[in-house]
């Protein structure tokens, strides 16, 4: 099973993932590590603001990539509302 995963950086941006495992994947975005994302290395601390299983490696990737393109004030919205990003998940 795959889930999407936004997390809030410490300067109040928003960035979106996928995994298998989200704790996991925080753990690895949190200590920097080579498997981290480079953009979250100098932006801590992170917190976890969503997180929703998805499916598929295929969906999850689809929707990633649909919100990484959304606005800050659209992604914002998905993050105040989880039936939001729950209506959001079904159209994928």
């Amino acid at each position: 099973m795959w889930y999407l995963y936004i997390i809030r950086c410490g300067d109040n941006t928003l960035y979106t993932g996928i995994t298998t495992n989200v704790e996991r994947r925080l753990g690895e975005h949190k200590h920097g590590g080579p498997r981290s994302a480079k953009y979250l290395r100098s932006r801590g601390p992170l917190q976890l603001v969503a997180q929703i299983e998805v499916g598929d490696q295929g969906r999850a990737t689809r929707l990633e990539y649909h919100i990484k393109a959304l606005s800050r004030i659209e992604k914002e919205r998905l993050v105040d509302s989880p039936v939001a990003l729950q209506n959001l998940v079904k159209i994928f």
